[in-house]
C-alpha cells in the first residue's frame, strides 16, 4: 500500500502519531510526500496532480481523499478496503494540496474517501487516515482494536 500526499509533515508530534500506526500496518504502508505547489491556484493544482499521477503505481487502485467522497463507517471502510485488495492491483490513497485535487486526479481515482464536509488541516487528514487504515486491518482480523458495540 501506498500513501502519496501533498506536503511535508514537519511537527515532530504529528510525525511520531503517523509512526505509532505505520509500525503496526500489515501490509506496510509507504508514504510519498510532494511538494506543495506554487503559482495560481489553477496552476497549483495542475503542478500537483502531475506529481501526484507520477507518484501513483500505473496499475494501483487509487483511492482519493476528497469531501465529495463516500462517508464510510469504519467496518464499512474494512470491507472495502478487503475488497479492493482482493482486485490484486495495490492500494494508493491520495491526499491532495490546500488547492484541492485537479480534474486529472479525480478522473484517475477509482474511489473517492471522506472524512466528512468539515474542513481539516491536511495533516491530521494523514494522522486519520493511518490510523483508518490500522483499525480497518483489525475489523478485518477481528481484533478487539475496533469496539462496534454502543451502550
Amino acid at each position: 500500500m501506498k500513501l502519496v500526499a501533498v506536503g511535508r509533515m514537519k511537527d515532530k508530534n504529528e510525525r511520531a502519531l503517523v509512526e505509532r500506526y505505520l509500525k503496526r500496518l500489515r501490509p506496510g504502508l509507504d508514504i510519498a510526500e510532494l511538494a506543495d505547489g506554487r503559482g495560481s491556484a489553477d496552476e497549483i493544482k495542475r503542478r500537483e496532480a502531475q506529481a501526484i499521477l507520477s507518484a501513483c503505481p500505473p496499475q494501483a487502485f487509487v483511492i482519493v481523499l476528497d469531501e465529495s467522497g463516500r462517508n464510510f463507517s469504519s467496518p464499512a471502510l474494512s470491507e472495502a478496503m478487503a475488497g479492493w485488495s482482493a482486485l490484486g492491483r495495490p492500494l494508493c490513497f491520495v491526499i491532495g494540496g490546500a488547492e484541492g485535487l485537479d480534474a486529472s486526479v479525480m478522473a484517475r481515482a477509482d474511489a473517492a474517501l471522506s472524512f466528512g464536509t468539515l474542513t481539516w488541516p491536511h495533516m491530521l487528514v494523514r494522522i486519520m487516515l493511518v490510523e483508518q487504515i490500522y483499525r480497518a486491518q483489525m475489523i478485518a482480523s477481528g481484533h478487539p482494536y475496533h469496539r462496534s458495540g454502543r451502550p
